[in-house]
């Protein structure tokens, strides 16, 4: 059989090893001088330093004779190299090198020098600039950030850290009569990343949508867990919400350590954003009108016209995703196994609490003692009644309740703190009752919207466009009669209610005994 022949090297390998054989040559001549020094220097140690790098046994004794002498092995020339100057016009350009070069050839031309290629300004930038440089000079730190390596945490066990945030969905919702895009908010266990638990709303989530995913996390009965429990320590962002003292009381109240992060800093909790980009890959974007979609053109994406989802119909549709994600997605990291079943290998014992504990802590507190009357219970001028107090009127109690969900509260007894039951809105309208306020008062704000703009059409001022430099000038003709007409009519057409606050209009004649000051003298006329 015959040997297939060796491709013939190209120019990029050819390179590549003269690189390695000039980078090897140094350490090479430096062994052989110390076997020399020790007198134990051979011939068959020069040939085997050239066999070994490629290069003739002339080149390695020529080399070992330099280094004798103390010349430098590689003879290094004088190249072009980006100073703080160039970095400033790289930065004031907007990393536009074409420009920077243009600048640096006038200042050349005016010094009498000869200016640099724009060639060796591109090689200069690459070899002295780092990616995050170049990324950070032309669009900022934000930019040159992507190009920081980041270390991994060191392992935990499973409720050790969690991670929360907010997650915008990128897909268009119907919410009642109108399309919205709802927002997540949920938490991921960083040991295992398990998806502890979330909440969904459809506008910007508040402290309420905090409480609920929280609670959603720790408990572990009904349709909750099966993971769950409480965690050691969670990471956040600064987040008003977050921050909100709802939620640190929540918090404090078990014992979990709250990580505030430093704003703009998305690597310091990067398990609960690549579960952001995650869901966004693989859930978000196969659903009807999707805004990340394809374009058709500038202006249209695919999909833009098809029927979108319902709010419950997204809803449920996200949880049976989360409920995959946990189960069914294997991860690499964790040899392929799923999320779910790292959790359950997991020995660590968990810190679980009651559901009436719960409904003690994830609330907020109103902060003030309330009776029991024959109406019920007085809450944000609404009336609250259930079975329960039958026969406990004149009982002192505290209210806690779910932010932004009122038609229920839940009420302790303000001597044990014991909680008594739960409240619920006396005089509830009904869901048409509501939707019909809500329609009122969306045609009331559309025709105002109609108002403003026609009389913004009234007051907008256009102006001709100026090839030349020179003042602004209108593009409105208007003769000096019709000016005149229009500020005598808005002159006449004057209120009562423009007129100064302090004006008071005459009534009587004044009387003889007034000193009424003497009319102004009438000029003479002129020839008298």
């Amino acid at each position: 059989m015959h040997a297939e022949p060796h491709p013939p090297p190209n120019a990029q390998d050819t390179a590549r090893r003269r690189r390695e054989r000039e980078e090897l040559m140094g350490p090479a001549v430096r062994a052989l001088l110390q076997l020399a020094e020790r007198g134990e220097l051979t011939t068959a140690h020069v040939e085997l330093s050239a066999h070994t790098l490629g290069v003739h046994v002339r080149t390695v004794w020529r080399n070992l004779a330099r280094a004798r002498r103390g010349e430098l092995l590689r003879r290094t020339r004088q190249r072009f190299e980006v100073n703080d100057e160039i970095r400033v016009l790289l930065a004031y350009y907007r990393g536009n090198v074409k420009r920077v070069h243009e600048e640096l050839e006038r200042d050349a031309k005016k010094a009498g020098h000869e200016p640099v290629s724009l060639s060796t300004l591109h090689r200069a930038i690459r070899k002295d600039l780092t990616p995050g440089d170049r990324a950070g000079l032309r669009a900022g730190l934000p930019a040159s950030r992507s190009h920081d390596p980041h270390l991994r945490r060191p392992p935990t066990t499973r409720n050790e850290e969690w991670e929360g945030d907010h997650k915008q969905a990128p897909v268009w919702v119907w919410a009642g009569d109108r399309l919205v895009k709802p927002w997540v908010t949920w938490f991921c266990d960083c040991h295992t990343g398990m998806i502890m638990g979330w909440a969904v709303t459809p506008h910007y989530p508040h402290r309420g949508s905090i409480l609920a995913a929280l609670r959603a996390c720790i408990l572990r009965t009904g349709t909750h867990g099966p993971a769950g429990g409480l965690p050691t320590r969670i990471r956040i962002d600064r987040g008003k919400d977050f921050l909100s003292k709802a939620v640190k009381e929540a918090l404090g109240a078990f014992a979990v350590h709250v990580d505030v992060l430093p704003p703009y800093t998305p690597h310091l909790k990067g398990s609960i954003e690549n579960l952001n980009h995650t869901a966004t890959s693989r859930f978000f974007s196969t659903l009807p009108r999707y805004t990340g979609a394809q374009k058709l053109n500038t202006r249209r994406r695919s999909g833009e016209r098809d029927p979108a989802l319902t709010f419950e119909s997204f809803t449920e549709r996200f949880a049976t995703w989360v409920t995959t994600h946990n189960a069914e997605h294997p991860m690499a990291a964790y040899g392929d196994l799923t999320a779910l079943e790292w959790w359950n290998n997991d020995p660590t014992p968990l810190r679980e609490i009651p559901a009436e504990d719960l409904h003690a802590f994830l609330l907020e507190s109103d902060r003030s003692t309330r009776v029991i009357t024959g109406h019920g219970i007085r809450f944000k001028s609404r009336d609250y009644m259930a079975g329960w107090m039958t026969g406990r009127s004149g009982t002192r109690v505290h209210i806690r309740f779910q932010p932004h969900q009122l038609e229920e509260i839940h009420v302790f007894d303000a001597d044990n703190r014991h909680h008594l039951g739960t409240a619920y809105l006396a005089d509830q309208a009904s869901e048409e009752q509501i939707e019909e306020v809500y329609r009122a008062r969306g045609e009331r704000a559309r025709r105002l919207r109609r108002d403003l703009r026609r009389a913004e059409a009234l007051r907008r001022r256009r102006f001709k466009p100026s090839t030349i430099a020179g003042p602004a000038r209108t593009t409105e003709v208007m003769t000096r009669k019709q000016a005149t007409s229009e500020l005598h009519s808005q002159r006449s057409t004057r209120h009562d209610d423009d007129l100064p606050a302090n004006y008071m209009p005459r009534r009587i004649t004044p009387s003889s005994r007034w000193a009424v000051p003497d009319a102004a003298p009438t000029p003479p006329e002129e020839g008298r």
